[in-house]
């Protein structure tokens, strides 16, 4: 660099292309001072400058790029659509075969639950509690009550209120045909076989079950019942006796 010339635009032919230096810009302390670091400076910065340059070059390969990145958008778009209908289409099913199940549960507990109460009462009034007991059912989950339990509640005459695991076996005996009875009257079946249901009943108790079924049996609703009581015997349309040798 020869700093002596005075300020002017000096042309520096290269193998690619022409540069055109403009000394306009140098101060007078930079013209006269010719040191190593000086040049050094220049030298720093004009890399400096050239990096800038490069960075700001466009990428001739963005373009293709581009569309392949466009190309693997619709892709998975396209996937997703697909994707997002079959989840509805699932989610729809999901709902209507839960609707279904709702309905189809809540319509058996409804009428059970209605009945129950009635059946209850049929088979625990007698002369002194005429109205007879109270029995009734409650489900532990109001939303989906298929996923959790069914708490059942019998309160013979005159008894207040208790859990069914305080109840006498002769108590649970007549809550359990009550519920067995009920539950047969949402869907009936041709037949009863019964065996043994009045082993922890008293007299009383198994007068009034066996009233109750000689009462409810038909054609259409049979009973087999098998029972060591006699009077369930009394009240049988039929006997059958097996003897043991």
């Amino acid at each position: 660099m020869d700093v002596d010339e005075p300020p002017s635009q000096t042309s520096i032919l290269t193998s690619d292309w022409t540069i055109e230096i403009d000394y306009a810009r140098l101060g007078q302390l930079q013209r006269d001072d010719s040191s190593q670091a000086v040049d050094k400076d220049f030298q720093d910065e004009i890399k400096r400058l050239t990096d800038e340059i490069e960075q700001m070059a466009p990428n001739l390969k963005a373009v293709d790029r581009l569309e392949s990145v466009e190309e693997s958008l619709k892709v998975a778009e396209d996937e997703f659509s697909v994707a997002r209908n079959a989840a509805k289409t699932a989610k729809e099913r999901f709902n209507a075969i839960k609707q279904k199940r709702f309905s189809l549960f809540y319509d058996a507990f409804s009428h059970i639950s209605e009945h129950i109460d009635r059946v209850y009462k049929d088979l625990t009034k007698n002369e002194t509690f005429p109205l007879g007991g109270t029995a009734y059912l409650s489900l532990e989950d109001t939303e989906e009550p298929y996923l959790e339990g069914i708490k059942y509640h019998a309160m013979p005459p005159m008894k207040r209120f208790r859990d069914m695991e305080q109840l006498s076996g002769g108590e649970k005996s007549v809550a359990a045909l009550a519920l067995l009875f009920a539950i047969h009257s949402y869907k009936p079946s041709p037949f009863f076989v019964l065996d043994e249901v009045d082993a922890a009943l008293d007299n009383a108790n198994v007068s009034t079950v066996a009233s109750y079924i000689r009462e409810h049996a038909t054609d259409e609703f049979q009973f087999i019942v098998i029972s060591l009581k006699q009077l369930l015997y009394e009240k049988a349309q039929s006997l059958l006796d097996q003897y043991q040798s």
